[in-house]
């Protein structure tokens, strides 16, 4: 179901509240441009600092804009299994195609406890389900021995691996022998991590740079690594510059210069220094985004 640039979407705001106009702008946009999938509140959604309602809203609205166009799949996780349910159930009734789940953070469970969370959201709610690993934000990490074991439940359909471990779909190819959905969550890693097996990328870079990170993919994709690293290269100054600063102030700034919306982030999140903004501005005119 999943594979390309899916991309990590950002979470309007205007005057500290949700701008839906924006973000129904900002979802066309991106099926215009070709991207592949949308991810909204994940975490460059800011989907910590989402209420409920506003969480809920904003799988609402992208999930009608996309309009079966490409797959939603819908950030619902939380280090809450009932929370988690209840986010799933919602994507569910709302349209999207699948969920997004991580869990961990703050609770630190060991792998039998990560299993165990997994499998209760699983058991309770009715959507594919994608896990997030992410050991640098959640503390904890999924092994390779218990994401094999996930992938024997029949709706956990795949993984977004922010691990930084290029082994890790080589590893757990050796172990899972269903079809699984292999995707990198870091876009600078995003060539290397195809060429070990992985299918795509749930991107923040395709939030400024559409067409140019489903083009990489695309390539991947045919096998031709040679040009995709081509491109890759051309791309990286716009994945460093944004993420000088924490996500996803970075990307809100891009699309701020594209029209798309305000730069405007919540606390905790805080406004970029202006060096980051120029530093951000020239990788976007070196690829002729503005």
């Amino acid at each position: 179901m999943f594979h390309g640039a899916i991309t990590a979407l950002i979470t309007p705001f205007k005057n500290g509240q949700l701008d839906e106009d924006a973000l129904r702008n900002i979802v066309r946009w991106q099926i215009d441009q070709g991207i592949n999938g949308l991810v909204p509140v994940g975490t460059t959604g800011e989907s910590p600092t989402l209420s409920e309602c506003e969480h809920k809203r904003v799988i609402e609205i992208t999930a009608q804009e996309a309009n079966k166009a490409v797959p939603v799949l819908a950030g619902a996780g939380s280090n809450n299994p009932i929370e988690a349910v209840n986010y799933s159930e919602f994507a569910f009734q709302a349209g999207a195609d699948a969920t997004l789940h991580v869990a961990g953070y703050y609770n630190r469970p060991n792998q039998t406890g990560l299993y165990e969370h997994f499998k209760y959201v699983h058991d309770n709610s009715k959507l594919p389900m994608i896990i997030y690993n992410i050991p640098p934000r959640a503390v904890v990490g999924v092994d390779v021995s218990t994401m094999a074991r996930l992938a024997q439940l029949p709706r956990i359909i795949g993984v977004k691996d922010a691990t930084g471990d290029l082994t890790r779909p080589i590893r757990e190819r050796a172990l899972i022998d269903k079809p699984f959905n292999y995707l990198s969550g870091d876009d600078i890693t995003a060539v290397a991590y195809n060429v070990g097996g992985g299918q795509g990328c749930i991107s923040v870079s395709s939030n400024v740079a559409p067409k140019q990170v489903v083009e990489l993919h695309r390539l991947c994709n045919e096998g031709k690594f040679r040009e995709a690293t081509a491109l890759q290269d051309k791309l990286f100054a716009l994945h460093n510059a944004l993420f000088i600063e924490p996500n996803p102030a970075g990307p809100k700034y891009a699309l701020s210069l594209l029209g798309f919306c305000s730069e405007e982030c919540r606390l905790p999140m805080v406004p970029l220094q202006d060096s980051t903004k120029e530093t951000i501005r020239q990788a976007m005119q070196s690829l002729d985004l503005i």
